[in-house]
């Protein structure tokens, strides 16, 4: 808006500069030219012949530049046949005694006759009566004063305009920046529902944009309650399947027949499905009108302490290290779901040992689990993330944790990467989440 706004004020002011400049280009040179027609006026009014037929004047001229050698400011009357009668400001130089065309009435032309000294002509043919003679009558002046001026008055009229034009390119900028700060109010409130910190479009904006923030804040609490709505029917529809399925295995219990095998372990899929799905419709829902703040130290433990107590057959050391300030943009069970899988996944394939450590920068808060396994080849890494996809099939699980970590991260805007761990050997997994650190409590007085 700005740069249209400054380019159509200076094709405008451009445009309006140069007729203005013409017009008083051409009223200067008008002025010019009425003083030296004033004059030709008076040599004409003042012209009489002698006893021999020579022109003179029956009284001077007024100017007293034309009594001055080289002043500027010339006359000369000449005639067919005559010798030219000039002013002494002529001193040894006459202009041109022919004229350029028939000037019976007034001519005003230009003539360059004296090198260096461009000069404006006023000339006139007349005949003095008693005479049949026709007098050329001319008044020249130096063009070296209209020069000056018309550079002056064009000086004065470029700085005006380019004033003027500054001044109506800074007021379209102030214009068009103050007209536009309620949007991007509006767009700083936006962006605060994303982050999850509102819930609603909360700026200060005049009755032009109040409409718009209506509707948006209207738009925001439909959606709120379409995905509610699907929430509900997604966990209506995973507590209606876990019913039937309870029931499945516990058929299967205490028979050992293949059949009652098959029918357990896809039971189990199935149910490990419908957790991935709630997690994935939980987890929605709650990135887009949440504004939960969940401390990532206290939930780490929490899961560390879980996980050893389900690993009980064999002795497994799990280390938690890190900056205990991050907390994580989001809420806490999300953040259990997808730790949860990880540590889990690495006390289950590796060797025991376990360390999980707790950094970030800026609005990233990264979790680092790595342990004590055989790794995983980088080729085979990418596999990973394929809901089912196994590489240690001698463990027992459904292929689907990294699938629900990875699903649950990019729901948050975070993601995971895999990798070796260079302390212990086996395989690092980063963890990218949106978080923040705390603000430091203030110390007791």
């Amino acid at each position: 808006m700005i740069l249209i706004a400054a380019a159509w004020i200076i094709a405008l002011l451009g445009l309006g500069g140069i007729a203005l400049d013409r017009v008083l280009v051409g009223s200067l040179t008008n002025s010019f030219d009425e003083q030296l027609q004033t004059t030709l006026s008076s040599m004409v009014n003042a012209a009489d012949l002698d006893d021999v037929g020579e022109v003179r004047f029956l009284r001077p001229l007024g100017d007293q530049r034309f009594s001055e050698p080289y002043s500027g400011l010339y006359w000369q009357v000449s005639a067919t046949g005559q010798p030219s009668f000039p002013s002494r400001s002529l001193w040894d130089r006459l202009l041109d005694a022919r004229p350029p065309r028939d000037c019976r009435k007034p001519c005003k032309f230009e003539t360059t006759r004296f090198a260096g000294e461009p000069l404006r002509v006023v000339a006139r043919q007349v005949r003095l009566p008693g005479i049949d003679t026709l007098f050329y009558f001319q008044v020249a002046q130096s063009t070296r004063d209209l020069d000056r001026q018309i550079a002056a008055t064009r000086g004065i009229l470029f700085w005006s305009l380019g004033v003027l034009g500054l001044g109506l390119i800074a007021m379209a900028g102030l214009q068009s920046t103050l007209g536009l700060s309620p949007l991007g109010r509006v767009s700083t409130a936006i962006a605060a529902i994303r982050s999850g910190s509102a819930r609603r479009v909360e700026a200060d904006v005049p009755l032009e944009v109040a409409s718009l923030v209506s509707e948006i804040n209207e738009l925001l609490e439909h959606n709120e309650s379409q995905a509610e709505a699907a929430r509900r029917h997604a966990g209506n529809l995973a507590h209606a399947l876990k019913t039937p399925m309870s029931v499945l295995i516990g058929e299967t219990r205490g028979r050992t027949d293949p059949l009652a095998r098959t029918v357990e372990a896809q039971v189990q899929v199935m149910r490990r499905h419908v957790d991935h799905q709630l997690a994935r419709a939980r987890a929605a829902g709650q990135r887009g009108a949440s504004a939960s703040r969940t401390p990532v130290w206290p939930a780490l433990g929490a899961i560390i302490r879980t996980v050893e107590r389900i690993h009980t057959e064999r002795e497994i050391t799990i280390d938690l290290a890190g900056d205990k300030d991050w907390q994580f943009r989001g809420e806490r069970q999300d953040l259990d779901e997808m730790v949860g899988n990880l540590i889990d996944n690495a006390a289950l394939h590796g060797g025991g040992r376990v360390f999980v450590t707790v950094g970030g920068a800026g609005d990233r808060l990264e979790i680092m689990i790595e342990d004590d396994g055989a790794g995983i080849a980088p080729e085979d890494r990418a596999r990973l993330f394929a809901r089912g996809e196994r590489l240690d099939t001698d463990k027992p699980g459904t292929g689907l944790g990294l699938a629900i970590v990875r699903d649950v991260a990019e729901i948050y805007g975070g993601h995971v990467e895999l990798d070796e761990s260079e302390d212990l050997g086996g395989l690092l997994v980063r963890l990218i989440l949106p978080g923040e650190r705390r603000a430091p409590e203030p110390a007791a007085l």
